[in-house]
């Protein structure tokens, strides 16, 4: 399971470990999770980018802070490496109420009925289980001519100012 750690170097911490968790088929979302990564420790937090792959509830529902960064595939669902995930928090059914998270979905316009439904599926369970979004959602859209990890520093930089407050 390839992890990215990153922590600034003279950082004193505001939050604890920032886990971005990424679910994803062709890599976009993968690269749109490392720039997010590196806007959060530019920023001094200590963040880690980790795939979906092996990702269950009791990783989340360990998890203070965490960032969803994912894309939609197929009729609206969640990327492949993300399923297990899903299916696991679903089933699981954890109390998330100390759980704090942001979400950068991505989809295409041209799917207006599943736009954006990975991202929005993941906001669904976690809200369910009792976790605090932080912010609004990204819903990015991959027709609109602007590359989504051009917009993840900003939004990341933004997330992370609400989650100091």
């Amino acid at each position: 399971m390839p992890k990215h750690t990153a922590q600034h170097a003279n950082s004193q911490s505001m939050t604890d470990m920032i886990k971005i968790l990424v679910g994803t088929m062709t890599g976009t979302a993968e690269l749109v999770a490392e720039e997010i990564l590196d806007t959060l420790t530019d920023k001094g937090a200590e963040a880690e980018l980790t795939l979906m792959d092996e990702v269950r509830a009791d990783t989340v529902s360990e998890s203070d802070t965490l960032i969803i960064c994912t894309s939609t595939y197929g009729q609206g669902d969640v990327p492949d490496n993300a399923q297990a995930l899903l299916e696991s928090l679903q089933a699981a059914k954890p109390d998330l109420s100390s759980v704090r998270y942001g979400l950068f979905a991505l989809g295409d316009m041209t799917y207006a009925q599943t736009f954006c439904f990975g991202g929005k599926r993941f906001d669904e369970a976690l809200q369910s289980l009792g976790a605090q979004r932080v912010g609004e959602i990204v819903l990015h859209d991959a027709s609109s001519g602007t590359l989504p990890e051009d917009e993840a520093a900003d939004w990341a930089s933004d997330w992370y100012d609400n989650l100091a407050a």
